[in-house]
């Protein structure tokens, strides 16, 4: 039986899930899964849910559906006009610079051929650490960074590339990250996931006009692993 999904909100029109890391959103032609967000909750709260946007299956956090066509179009144009806050946390290699915006064009690459779209992507560093981990040949610690992030555009696959980027990938990250520190997760730490969270979802409520802040804790691999770096003390206080 699949556990049910943590719901963080409800109402006639919303309601909030916090998405479990490695759970896909919907039915892919391309993936074997059997189990769904979309339609796992459904059969948890009975009635239809619709889709008004995504996360990557790796990728854990908010994810809100609504109870009609109706409203998910209402707050799918909030996500198009770009009048949703939202803020993910992302434990990356390195020691990141304090603030930054990462302005770097990318493509999807499952799509050959696809064009360059531009890509605009703003962090902050929370805190930093340099823990007894000696995951290289040359150093006995290694350096990581809890950073939030939030994002200008909605590309496939974006924080993570852009962190690449800039030569600090998300740990975890099979795609575009570090295999050597990826595998010391994976194998040394038992910690086999990519650290990316949807923390913060925050809008105003398109039909009472209320502002909401949705926020999902992190589970506990997430945590386990914040323990480990020493980065916990760094995790935002929900409120």
């Amino acid at each position: 039986m699949t556990t049910p999904l943590d719901i963080l909100y409800a109402d006639p029109y919303f309601i909030a899930v916090n998405k479990p890391e490695g759970m896909l959103v919907h039915r892919s032609r391309i993936s074997a899964d059997t189990v769904f967000v979309l339609q796992a909750l459904r059969d948890q709260v009975g009635a239809p849910v619709f889709t008004i946007h995504r996360l990557d299956r790796a990728t854990s956090g908010v994810l809100i559906y609504a109870a009609s066509a109706e409203a998910a179009e209402s707050l799918a144009a909030a996500f198009r006009e770009k009048i949703i806050d939202k803020k993910y946390l992302a434990i990356v290699r390195g020691w990141t610079d304090e603030t930054g915006t990462i302005d770097y064009a990318v493509r999807d690459q499952d799509k050959p051929g696809a064009p360059l779209l531009e890509a605009v992507t703003h962090y902050r560093t929370l805190g930093r650490s340099e823990a007894p981990l000696a995951i290289g040949y040359k150093y006995a610690t290694a350096r990581f960074s809890l950073v939030e992030v939030q994002t200008e555009t909605g590309r496939r696959h974006q924080i993570r590339k852009h962190f690449a980027h800039i030569l600090h990938p998300l740990i975890g990250d099979k795609r575009h990250g570090d295999n050597k520190h990826n595998r010391y997760f994976w194998n040394e730490l038992a910690l086999p996931r990519m650290f990316l969270h949807a923390h913060t979802l925050e809008f105003t409520h398109p039909y009472t006009g209320e502002r909401l802040r949705l926020q999902a804790p992190v589970d506990e691999l997430f945590q386990r692993a914040l323990q480990v770096l020493e980065l916990a003390p760094y995790l935002p206080v929900p409120g």
